[in-house]
């Protein structure tokens, strides 16, 4: 896929957002939120906890309205959800009472977009691709962590998006599952190029997925820096010993270090 056909710009302008809470104060969580996903690029977005990262993952996926500013979609606002958008949520969005394979294609049939037929095999192709076609027939209880998260990836890329959004996806996993599912990630993504946006509090996941670091301040949050992460494709966990890793690391550290200072003033 070259540059010319790739699609999947998020421009995201000078967002805010409140909450409001009965007999609570406002919570201010976005003030003059701004930047652009790159299409075909893994952009992490990453923060300290309760900065909003969630927040904006919902924003850009539609599933919330912000107060000001604006989310454009190849040029065009963003008023809600759609399949152009995909979200990967931190809990499991599998229906417990479907398999497997009901749970994948579950969306394109509630759409009456393609035949049962046609997304079955599709779905099934999927299954190959993720490594669970002998769990096909079972039920997300009967599923480790890391095979809940590989089906919800196929439940996801099932929809043909033009953005992936996940929100902290391998949040819960044990250390090894954890780096396990940041490896298929990322072997995925070189295969795909599909734009994605990347949600995590974790310094090391961040720069070893990521084309782009996002750094987001203290809430009421903005972006406060961005760093290219120039590491080699196809990436391995070997470029954690690598000198530019650590440069990078230490970039990041100095941003975070900084902002949090700055709010203990």
């Amino acid at each position: 896929m070259n540059a010319a056909t790739l699609s999947g710009e998020l421009v995201v302008t000078a967002l805010r957002k409140w909450y409001h809470r009965r007999d609570q104060a406002p919570v201010h969580v976005l003030e003059d939120c701004s930047f652009r996903i790159e299409p075909g690029k893994l952009t992490v977005v990453m923060g300290t906890s309760g900065c909003g990262k969630s927040t904006l993952a919902y924003i850009l996926s539609g599933y919330v309205k912000p107060d000001a500013g604006q989310v454009t979609m190849d040029g065009k606002p963003v008023h809600g959800p759609g399949p152009d958008r995909i979200m990967v949520f931190q809990e499991t969005a599998l229906w417990p009472w479907m398999t497997v394979t009901e749970n994948i294609v579950f969306g394109p049939l509630a759409r009456s977009d393609v035949t049962r037929k046609e997304v079955t095999q599709k779905a099934l192709g999927l299954l190959r691709k993720f490594g669970l076609s002998e769990f096909k027939d079972k039920y997300p209880g009967q599923l480790s962590g890391g095979m809940k998260r590989r089906a919800e990836l196929a439940q996801a890329l099932i929809n043909s998006p033009k953005v992936m959004i996940l929100d902290e996806p391998f949040r819960g996993l044990d250390v090894m599952t954890r780096e396990l599912m940041q490896e298929y990630y990322i072997e995925l993504f070189e295969e795909t190029r599909l734009t994605t946006v990347f949600i995590t509090s974790e310094l090391e996941e961040a720069i070893f997925l990521a084309d782009r670091i996002l750094i987001m301040g203290d809430a009421p949050s903005r972006i406060v820096s961005s760093i290219e992460v120039d590491l080699p494709h196809p990436r391995t966990f070997d470029v954690l010993a690598s000198e530019r890793y650590l440069e990078i690391k230490k970039e990041a550290i100095e941003v975070l270090y900084s902002e949090s200072m700055q709010h203990a003033e």
